[in-house]
C-alpha cells in the first residue's frame, strides 16, 4: 500500500515569504506627503511697515519745521511792533464841492446822460514817529447808493514822512449814460431833503520804510470815506456837500491769484 504524501503548509508559507523577499518594494509602505502651506511674506510686511515710518517721519518734520517758522516769524513781527509801534495812516476829506450833478433822460427813454464835477480837498496824516509811506498814484471813485458812479479822478503819488501831513485837492468828472435802472435809483437820492448820500473810494499801493532802513513790499491799500452829503447845485456857484459827519477807513488789499480781498 502506497503511502500519500501531503505538501506542508509550512512550504506554503516559505513560498509566500519567498516571493516577498524577491520583491520588496511590493510590501514597503509609503510615505504620507505633506500639505502645501505657504510661507507666510515677511518681506512684503517689512516693505510697507517702513514705507509708513517714512511717511510718518516726514510729516512729522514738516509741520515742526511749519511751526518753528511760525514762531520765529511771531517773534519778529512782536520785537517789530514793540519797536516801531506802527499805526495806520488817516486821511481825511477836508471839503467837497459839487459844480456839476445834471441828469437828463435821452430821447430814446431807454437810457440818461449824467454830467458830473466835484472838487475836493483830501489830508494825509502820516501819525508814526518811525514810518514813512510811499504812495503811487491814487485812482478816486464818487459813487452813490446801489454803487451808482458819479465821477472818477486820480491824485498824484507822493511821499509822507513821520509825523508828516499832506493835503491837496482833486477834480472829479464824469459824463456817462446810465441805465433805466441806475437813473431810477439816482434821481430818488436827488429828490432827498438831507441831500445825495456820496461814497469816496481811493485805491493805490503802498511801499513802507520802517526806521529809514527796513523796506517792504509794495501792498495795495483801500480808503473808503462815507457819510458824504451833498446837493446839485442850482445856478452856475456850486454847492457845498456836507463832510462834518464823514469818515475814511484805509483797508489793506491782498490779491491772491485772480482774487482781491
Amino acid at each position: 500500500m502506497t503511502d500519500r504524501v501531503y505538501p506542508s503548509s509550512k512550504v506554503a508559507t516559505n513560498g509566500a515569504t519567498t516571493t516577498a523577499a524577491a520583491n520588496p518594494t511590493a510590501t514597503k509602505p509609503q510615505p504620507l506627503r505633506q500639505p502645501y502651506r505657504p510661507q507666510p511674506q515677511y518681506h512684503h510686511r517689512r516693505h510697507g511697515r517702513s514705507n509708513r515710518s517714512l511717511c510718518c517721519c516726514c510729516c512729522f518734520w514738516s509741520i515742526l519745521i511749519f511751526l518753528i517758522v511760525a514762531l520765529l516769524a511771531a517773534i519778529a513781527g512782536t520785537a517789530l511792533y514793540v519797536l516801531y509801534r506802527p499805526h495806520r495812516p488817516e486821511f481825511t476829506v477836508t471839503s467837497f464841492k459839487i459844480g456839476k450833478l445834471n441828469l437828463t433822460d435821452n430821447a430814446d427813454g431807454a437810457s440818461s446822460h449824467l454830467v458830473t464835477r466835484f472838487n475836493l480837498t483830501l489830508a494825509s496824516k502820516n501819525p508814526n514817529n518811525h514810518l514813512s509811506f510811499a504812495y503811487e498814484s491814487f485812482a478816486l471813485t464818487v459813487s452813490a447808493n446801489n454803487d451808482v458812479v458819479l465821477g472818477n479822478g486820480s491824485i498824484p503819488a507822493f511821499f509822507s514822512d513821520t509825523k508828516n501831513f499832506t493835503s491837496f485837492r482833486s477834480i472829479i468828472t464824469a459824463a456817462a449814460e446810465l441805465d433805466v435802472e441806475s437813473a431810477k435809483s439816482l434821481r430818488s437820492d436827488l429828490r432827498r431833503k438831507g441831500g445825495v448820500p456820496m461814497k469816496l473810494q481811493m485805491d493805490t499801493k503802498v511801499k513802507v520804510t520802517m526806521g529809514g532802513k527796513l523796506k517792504s513790499k509794495k501792498v495795495g491799500i483801500r480808503v473808503t470815506c462815507q457819510q458824504i452829503k451833498g446837493v446839485a447845485p442850482k445856478g452856475k456857484s456850486p454847492s457845498v456837500a456836507s463832510v462834518a459827519d464823514s469818515h475814511c477807513k484805509v483797508d489793506l488789499r491782498i490779491k491772491i491769484w485772480r482774487w482781491t480781498f
